[in-house]
């Protein structure tokens, strides 16, 4: 049967919409809603927490994310207050981003308290089994995930170091803060180390300032001691004090991060923060692009420095071996 006159003109003006109200690419693209990554440092903002940053972003740009298009950063800082850290927690959850992002166990136990649904990638975190922000490394379960610092063995190897650069040394002290899971996972192999070396081992546990300043008051008492700062966030936060006070006394202390050596720290060696920043905006682009964080597995760090300052060193009156200086990688003149 031929289709009527008017039945032509019916089909041809749905033709017309249909061609009319087709999507176009380019308008779509513009409705659909930037993703969001709220950002936690557990420091204040300086120039370490902005190179961190600085890779966090260079990671996802990598990774095909445009900053400022397709993807919005909110970077909040807390100065090492955990109260503060709290409060900023709460603000992310109302601000309700797609992922978030933390550094340091005190941040992350923060974040996981104020959200159990928005996914959580942490960064520089001691014990997260411990700390129960995971089930375990292979499985994480949950809504979190992340990058660990977890290298217990590298206090053994503080210990070798000191004992390499002051032959004489016969009493080796481990600061940390106790309420922090960061310490105690490192205990045991710092125990363990000088034990082997024969050397006397002892701990600082310190909570505010003035017990970090009576800790290595009462350390200098003795002669042929060396000091050994692992990476928590306390000590961290009290770096200047404790630098200041390791060059009254001219006591070498092993640091964790390079800037505690850029600022005047006789020797650090520990992960490659920087790296582990970058590494995390991989599992970020992963989560924004659908995956489950408790399907990812905690990573360990792969990457670590040696940093010398040879200024302070000369300073503590210290020769040090060439092995270490052909290994740094970088010296302080």
């Amino acid at each position: 049967m031929e289709p009527t006159l008017l039945g032509r003109r019916a089909f041809l003006n749905f033709l017309g919409c249909a061609v009319l109200i087709r999507p176009n690419p380019a308008i779509a693209q513009q409705w659909i809603r930037p993703r969001t990554v709220g950002v936690l440092m557990g420091f204040a903002r300086d120039a370490d927490t902005q190179a961190r940053a600085k890779a966090f972003e260079k990671g996802l740009e990598k990774e095909g994310w445009t900053i400022g298009k397709d993807l919005r950063i909110e970077y909040r800082f807390s100065g090492g207050d955990v109260k503060r850290m709290e409060a900023i927690a709460q603000e992310f959850v109302k601000l309700n981003p797609d992922c978030l992002l933390g550094q340091s166990t005190p941040v992350v136990e923060a974040l996981v308290q104020a959200t159990r649904t928005i996914p959580i990638v942490f960064v520089a975190v001691a014990d997260p089994i411990g700390s129960k922000f995971v089930a375990s490394m292979a499985r994480p379960g949950g809504n979190v995930t992340g990058f660990t610092i977890i290298q217990p063995s590298m206090t053994a190897k503080y210990v070798s170091m000191l004992r390499e650069i002051v032959p004489r040394l016969a009493r080796v002290a481990f600061m940390y803060n106790p309420d922090s899971a960061t310490g105690k996972v490192f205990l045991p192999s710092f125990f363990d180390a000088a034990k082997a070396y024969k050397i006397e081992a002892t701990t600082i546990q310190v909570q505010n300032a003035d017990e970090i300043e009576l800790g290595i008051t009462n350390l200098a008492a003795t002669p042929d001691v060396g000091l050994i700062i692992v990476p928590d966030n306390f000590v961290i936060v009290h770096r200047e004090l404790i630098i200041s006070l390791t060059a009254r006394y001219r006591i070498p202390a092993i640091y964790p991060y390079r800037y505690f050596t850029e600022a005047g720290g006789f020797l650090s060696y520990g992960v490659d923060a920087v790296d582990l920043f970058e590494r995390a905006s991989v599992y970020v682009s992963r989560i924004l692009r659908g995956a489950n964080p408790g399907e990812l597995p905690v990573q360990a760090p792969t990457k670590f420095e040696l940093v010398i300052n040879l200024k302070t060193a000369q300073d503590l009156g210290l020769t040090i071996p060439k092995v270490l200086l052909a290994g740094a990688d970088l010296l302080i003149q």
